[in-house]
């Protein structure tokens, strides 16, 4: 069965969604420094401790897209 623009639509988004925490967290060239600072916290600690549970949100989206409309959990 042939896939419609919106569901294509969907993988990518699904795709995206779970690459976003690897992506971001793989660079370490980009966010291997000491500032800025959040409460003291230098920005190297602070910014990997943000993907926790931004990495969660990315997998509960990417989840909720993969779900069949109108079944049950």
């Amino acid at each position: 069965m042939a896939r419609t623009g919106h569901q294509r639509l969907r993988h990518v988004a699904v795709a995206v969604l779970l690459l976003a925490p690897a992506a971001g967290l793989l660079w370490v060239p980009w966010y291997a420094g000491a500032g800025p600072q959040l409460a003291g916290t230098p920005f190297f600690y602070w910014y990997q401790l943000a993907w926790v549970p931004g990495s969660g949100l990315c997998l509960l989206a990417a989840y909720a897209l993969t779900r069949k409309a109108g079944r049950d959990p």
